[in-house]
């Protein structure tokens, strides 16, 4: 099998350069070599150059505040370059793998959203996300387009370590309390996606869009209260904690609204593929271990 992985330096990408490496051979593009998604047209030609069997991107716009001034940029690399990719892969016969976010919804409700569920994105990153995913189904490829949200990895920034920063430096924490998700590690993300790749490319008729999350839901809030009390217990000591704040997201002015109801049912991919989908603090607690040593 002939992979080709565009994306490779971002928080997913890194670990689907593990996680793909096992199925065949990789190849991997960034934006210095053939893989700009400002550049439909060069990435296009690098599809028809290397023509892969499957090819997962990992590359996007996710500046979601910056995205409401730069609207041209957002759907450039998140709407006209995934349609570009969709119909190489279309002329290729290549699958296509691709990751969404529940932004396309409007975080109305308290139930997990469905798949099936009709999409109304709140802000420009929504949007342009939508865009793209509209662009894969008309194409006529074969696709796997995985939904997923509140994504974190021990490579970079996320919001556990922003708490442990802001934990040392102050007294009182402010922190959201009114939106509901499950942290969703771009570890889990790349095991399931190579996962799923081995058994589509057996059977077409898994082809479609899911859900993909970790079990559970949590706050902002209660995430972060979590995060400082493992963080505690791993380090073996009390000392300083700061009281967390919980406060509406209409404390925090943003240039995009953000959804209050992240929840994604991921029943769909649990039941096609088999999996069964670890609890969000497992792989918190894993980065942390990983972070603090």
């Amino acid at each position: 099998m002939r992979i080709l992985l565009l994306g490779k330096r971002g928080q997913v990408g890194w670990e689907l350069q593990r996680a793909l490496a096992p199925l065949g051979e990789l190849k991997m593009l960034d934006r210095t070599d053939g893989g700009d998604l400002t550049r439909p047209i060069e990435v296009a030609e690098s599809i028809r150059a290397f023509m892969p069997d499957v090819v997962v991107n990992a590359a996007a716009y996710t500046s979601v505040d910056r995205a409401e001034t730069e609207q041209e940029l957002a759907r450039t690399v998140n709407a006209a370059a995934v349609a570009a990719i969709a119909r190489s892969c279309t002329e290729v016969g290549a699958w296509f793998v691709h990751y969404s976010t529940d932004y396309v919804f409007d975080g109305s409700g308290q139930r997990p959203w469905l798949e099936t569920d009709v999409p109304a994105p709140l802000n420009v990153y929504g949007r342009t996300k939508l865009e793209g995913e509209s662009a894969i189904v008309e194409s006529g490829c074969r696709y796997l387009l995985f939904r997923t949200s509140w994504v974190y990895a021990a490579r970079g920034g996320n919001f556990p370590k922003t708490m442990l920063r802001l934990a040392a430096e102050r007294d009182e924490v402010r922190v959201i309390n009114d939106q509901f998700g499950a942290p969703t590690s771009a570890e889990l993300i790349a095991d399931v996606t190579a996962h799923c790749i081995r058994q589509a490319i057996s059977d077409e008729s898994l082809a479609g869009i899911y859900h993909l999350a970790a079990s559970g839901c949590t706050t902002w809030h209660d995430y972060a209260n979590w995060v400082l009390a493992a963080a505690a217990s791993q380090r073996h000591q009390g000392g300083h904690r700061p009281v967390l704040i919980p406060v509406p997201s209409s404390e925090f002015s943003t240039p995009a609204r953000r959804p209050l109801n992240s929840r994604l049912d991921t029943h769909k991919l649990r039941s096609r593929f088999g999996l069964c989908l670890p609890h969000w603090q497992d792989g918190v607690g894993r980065m942390l271990a990983e972070v603090l040593q």
